[in-house]
């Protein structure tokens, strides 16, 4: 008779590596890259690279100094400081984009355990960090600049201008992102290429950013009782860039199907809360770090019960 073969879960193993599925964020990331060097100026990459050299460098000294393995190389740390640097304006001084890398890759990622120990996301955390502590010079957008233009101006964004009163740029330079904002939260084109590429690659699951996108709408709708406004809550800010980039991190949202759907829910219910009575215009990356707060409690109530075990 043969011998019978036990061992521990998991059974179904797959060739994706963290390597690869960081490799396709980044590609992904591209697109928004460019556009933002294109609206805003070549000073984007500067921002973009200040924070992938910090979050990079960081990671690895840390490593160092705790004699863990070195992990730069599975490229989390390039993803972290990309995202950084595509939340923050194009003027953004570069020694705070360094401050709030190392915060991201040391204190929110390093300390707890490294990737997928931290309980919130890093570049949503770092980029709330560094809103509270340098607001005078990171709250805000810049106006677009095409090559002509000899320097960037700071200036208002959509939900500034919503909240305050002015006049709004059109719903077609909304989205091709000729606006004011941050580096890669304007051109929503790019980030639709970027989320269709991680939707082709089994990434990320398409279903998600749509139900933080479309609550958002909804709340805006029935608030508001406005299409188009519904539809420049949608278009401002970092929303698009959150749905798709940030509530989608593997290690801080729930694993199950309908927790990830609980948590977009969530993410979408807190964003629309804090624009519409909030003292900040923005909200997303706020609702990202709540909502990442509550994911072992999501993840607790949607688990699925195993066959024939008892009910919890």
């Amino acid at each position: 008779m043969a011998k019978l073969h036990i061992s521990s879960s998991p059974h179904i193993s797959s060739k994706r590596t963290t390597q690869s599925i960081m490799l396709d964020v980044v590609i992904a990331l591209m697109p928004l890259l460019i556009a933002g060097c294109i609206i805003f100026g070549m000073r984007s990459l500067l921002v973009v690279g200040a924070s992938v050299v910090a979050s990079v460098g960081s990671e690895y000294i840390f490593c160092l100094i705790t004699k863990k393995k070195n992990t730069i190389f599975d490229l989390s740390a390039v993803v972290t400081g990309v995202i950084i640097g595509l939340n923050l304006p194009a003027t953004a001084p570069i020694w705070q984009v360094i401050v709030g890398s190392v915060f991201a890759i040391v204190v929110v990622k390093g300390l707890f355990g490294g990737l997928g120990q931290n309980f919130a996301n890093p570049a949503a955390t770092a980029r709330v960090f560094l809103l509270i502590c340098f607001s005078g010079t990171l709250a805000g957008g810049v106006t677009p600049k095409l090559s002509s233009a000899p320097d960037l101006v700071a200036g208002a964004t959509p939900l500034t201008v919503m909240r305050d009163g002015g006049e709004l740029p059109s719903l077609l330079d909304m989205f091709l992102g000729l606006r004011g904002g941050a580096i890669g939260e304007t051109c929503v084109l790019a980030i639709l290429i970027g989320f269709a590429y991680l939707v082709i690659r089994r990434v990320i699951n398409f279903e998600v950013p749509l139900i933080y996108v479309a609550t958002v709408f909804v709340l805006s709708l029935i608030a508001d009782n406005s299409f188009s406004v519904a539809l420049y809550q949608v278009l401002s800010g970092g929303l698009m860039l959150g749905a798709v980039f940030m509530i989608t991190d593997y290690a801080t949202t729930p694993v199950t199907r309908e927790g990830k759907m609980v948590f977009a829910f969530g993410c979408g219910l807190i964003t629309y809360l804090i624009r519409a009575y909030g003292s900040y215009p923005e909200g997303v990356s706020f609702a990202i770090l709540l909502m990442n707060i509550l994911t072992p409690y999501i993840q607790k109530w949607t688990a699925k019960r195993p066959f024939g075990g008892a009910k919890v």
